[in-house]
């Protein structure tokens, strides 16, 4: 059974925050759940939407399990389906970075997150994370709350 519960209490806020990343390997996956659950805190927003995005083109926010071996095997298929060593166009022009690139195509730029009563509305075992494929700089998240 649906419910529906109409809301219109104030006004609708917006909240923003930047996490900066720099990671000490070219690949990396982070759970950021907790640094995005500190910026809903810190909003003070209790309904609305979390949007969380990469804000490089070589890197990912994406939500799946905080589960170790499957962390591993992302690595590996993204590896097999773009590996590093590969001849790519985009190098000729002096960057060694192609794979990165349909890397990050493939896990997606960003993440929306219901928030419901101050909390991060997840299904069962979702975690959100931030993918590093071109990693050792410097690099930010934007974390955008909207809602009342």
């Amino acid at each position: 059974m649906t419910r529906f519960r109409e809301h219109s209490q104030g006004a609708m806020k917006s909240y923003r925050e930047e996490l900066w990343f720099q990671t000490k390997t070219r690949r990396a996956y982070l759970n950021i759940t907790p640094q995005v659950r500190e910026a809903v805190k810190k909003s003070g927003i209790r309904e609305g939407l979390v949007l969380v995005n990469a804000m490089h083109i070589t890197a990912s926010v994406y939500i799946n399990d905080d589960e170790p071996g499957l962390i591993q095997d992302y690595d590996a298929f993204l590896e097999k389906l773009a590996p590093q060593a590969a001849p790519y166009r985009h190098n000729e022009t002096g960057e060694d970075n192609g794979d990165a690139h349909i890397k990050r195509q493939i896990m997606g730029r960003e993440v929306v997150v219901a928030l419901t009563n101050g909390e991060l509305d997840f299904g069962p075992w979702e975690q959100i994370f931030y993918a590093e494929f071109d990693g050792r700089r410097r690099k930010r998240v934007l974390i955008k709350i909207i809602g009342e």
